[in-house]
């Protein structure tokens, strides 16, 4: 059995649950009121925690694994395994001060009382940029603490920027992007690390399946090559002969980044009744 750790709430709670459903595994319909559930069909323990403590339970084996911001990971700095990037909860670690107060580059940090939850990630970045100032941490409400005179900048997570926007902010320096990480302890067993290994191949099914698209065509047998060309699938696009002499199907996969441009070519390389259709799981 493996046990992994996920936020009981917060941003990445919704995601971190859809992924794993989106991986096959069921452990009820109601996980927000738990504190830990076992999947019903697969050997996997789900433990619902706060975010700020996934980390340390990780490194001392509590829970085999966990799903935690990138930011998060680096603020504990406790020693866990980055197994995989999941590309969701996407984030950033910002500087933020008021807008009337003028900013020209990291200098203009220099003596500054900073406030934030983030210190450990805010002190290495002043380190390395040569910046002395006074960090202040506090938890909660950090956006507030300019405008009640606690501080003269912030370091916080921003993700659409509203929140600064509201409380008279501006984002002047980005000093990380973030995004949600999949981690592991460092000395799981090999029949945990077996587990994992499964889960990963399921997480990476689905998402090779949701950037990419099946694609069917028709397209006249003297245009074949130069479609094919355009379209080569996994290995090279299955061709089928239609019922009307001189035509074929072509069937294929596309990866969405350039989805729309391979349609451009396709139509103007003489395909017809082109068909997209979303894949539900895509093994490489």
């Amino acid at each position: 059995m493996l046990r992994i750790a996920i936020q009981k709430s917060g941003r990445l709670f919704e995601d971190s649950v859809a992924l794993l459903h989106d991986a096959g595994i069921s452990f009820g319909s109601n996980p927000g009121r738990l504190l830990r559930a076992q999947a019903d069909n697969f050997p996997l323990e789900i433990i619902f925690l706060r975010d700020d403590d996934i980390p340390e339970y990780v490194e001392e084996g509590v829970v085999d694994a966990g799903i935690i911001g990138e930011n998060v990971v680096l603020e504990k700095q406790k020693n866990v395994r980055t197994v995989e990037r999941l590309g969701f909860g996407k984030c950033r670690l910002s500087l933020a001060m008021p807008k009337s107060t003028a900013y020209d580059g990291v200098q203009s940090l220099q003596n500054l009382r900073i406030a934030t939850t983030y210190g450990r990630v805010l002190a290495a970045f002043l380190e390395k940029n040569n910046i002395r100032a006074d960090i202040h941490e506090i938890s909660g409400a950090v956006e507030i603490a300019p405008s009640l005179g606690l501080a003269d900048a912030i370091f916080d997570i921003v993700s659409t920027g509203s929140t600064l926007l509201a409380n008279g902010l501006r984002e002047v320096e980005t000093v990380l992007e973030s995004e949600a990480l999949l981690v592991a302890n460092l000395a799981l067993e090999t029949p945990k690390q077996e587990i994992l290994a499964r889960l990963l191949f399921r997480l990476h099914a689905n998402r090779n399946a949701k950037n990419h698209r099946y694609i069917l065509m028709n397209a006249p047998n003297d245009r074949l090559h130069e479609i094919a060309r355009i379209i080569p699938g996994m290995k090279s696009p299955t061709v089928l002969p239609l019922a009307v002499e001189g035509w074929s199907s072509l069937h294929s996969v596309v990866p969405e980044a350039v989805f729309w441009d391979v349609l451009e070519q396709l139509k103007a390389a003489g395909a017809e009744g082109i068909l997209v259709v979303p894949i539900e799981r895509m093994i490489v």
